[in-house]
């Protein structure tokens, strides 16, 4: 078994001890739990942005960070701490070829810390703005809707859920190629693809980054591959998180809250383009969607009546290299839709055009 636990000092330092989740806390999810989740954007200094903060903590509390080792962040979300299970997510948003990953998250006292460290291609930790999400979810859905999450630990499934019913269980079984996964979410299936999914490194010992290697999908279940790789592109057997949404949004918010996804499948089409098969986009607003490429690696996506003052974008890289994507800037709210400009993708430091799915959540 792998036990995967942060630096001692380094959390010393910022009065955050914890550890990583392990296979040893493996958590089966109850419908009798309210669902606890937040989101925030965060500067590299550790300067949380009011207007893109939000969660399921009462009123008035706010979203904190602290600095660590170089790169390194420590996020407090205020009230949803668990003792174990839920799933993190982050993306980098910079104009170079940064990606974050998830070091760990862990209770402390009624919060909820999630360490996140960021990297620049060929440089190594850098102090980047990024995206990030924390959330863990108890409650069953009818049919069209499904969502599911896996925290597969490196070694083991350590946590995870699947909201068709307590009779189905998520699988990860390691494929023969190192550092890839195939994960099955019974019960979640559709008759093609349809619905996002959002991968994220869990690695709190060397720079690692992860993403889709596939999807296929019957009526039965969601099949998805993992694929992980370090910090110069070569395949790392590493943890993970993995969520799968479908008609709701990345984290488990209340009805007010919109929500809209999307699958960039063809890259190198100039739009602008709604992606196909229709599914793979969803707005819970019905506004509508489009993107454009603005040149290679440079990928606009605008979501029509979705856009709010506390809002969250999550980006995965869809492929079978060691490409990764990122955000180029935050992105812009407007009366009548938000526009994401742009999503990113880098091989290695060489800007390219490359499948992605995104996401996007609004109070």
């Amino acid at each position: 078994m792998i036990v995967r636990t942060l630096c001692v000092a380094a959390l010393a330092a910022t009065g955050l001890t914890g550890t990583v989740t392990t296979a040893a806390a493996t958590v089966t999810a109850t419908a009798a739990e309210p669902p606890r989740w937040g989101f925030a954007v965060v500067r590299g200094s550790a300067v949380v942005e009011t207007l893109h903060q939000a969660g399921s903590w009462p009123q008035g509390l706010k979203v904190e960070a602290t600095q660590g080792e170089p790169g390194q962040v420590f996020v407090r979300f205020p009230q949803i701490g668990r003792a174990s299970g839920g799933v993190a997510h982050v993306t980098a948003i910079s104009q170079s070829a940064d990606w974050c990953q998830v070091e760990g998250w862990w209770q402390s006292g009624t919060d909820e810390i999630v360490a996140v460290r960021c990297h620049r291609y060929g440089v190594g930790p850098i102090a980047s703005r990024f995206s990030v999400t924390f959330g863990s979810s108890e409650q069953y859905l009818p049919a069209r809707q499904a969502f599911g999450y896996v925290h597969w630990d490196g070694s083991a499934v350590a946590t995870g859920f699947n909201s068709s019913g307590p009779a189905a269980v998520n699988t990860v079984v390691p494929l023969t190629a190192p550092g890839t996964w195939r994960v099955t979410l019974p019960g979640l299936g559709s008759a093609g693809q349809a619905g996002n999914i959002q991968v994220t490194a869990v690695e709190p010992t060397v720079p690692a980054h992860c993403k889709l290697g596939g999807w296929s999908a019957t009526t039965a279940a969601q099949s998805i591959v993992v694929r992980c790789y370090d910090a110069v592109g070569t395949s790392l057997n590493t943890g993970w998180s993995l969520t799968y949404h479908r008609e709701r949004a990345i984290t488990w918010t209340p009805s007010g809250y919109r929500f809209a996804y999307t699958f960039d499948n063809a890259p190198t089409t100039q739009g602008p383009y709604v992606p196909t098969p229709y599914p793979v986009s969803y707005n819970s607003q019905s506004g509508g969607l489009q993107l454009n490429n603005f040149g290679v690696a440079r990928k606009q996506v605008m979501f029509g009546e979705v856009s709010g003052y506390a809002d969250n974008v999550q980006v995965t890289a869809f492929g079978y290299g060691p490409e990764f994507c990122n955000l180029y800037a935050p992105w812009e709210t407007y009366s009548t839709y938000v526009s994401i400009r742009y999503v990113s993708c880098y091989n290695g430091t060489v800007p390219v055009d490359h499948p992605a799915m995104i996401t996007y959540i609004a109070r």
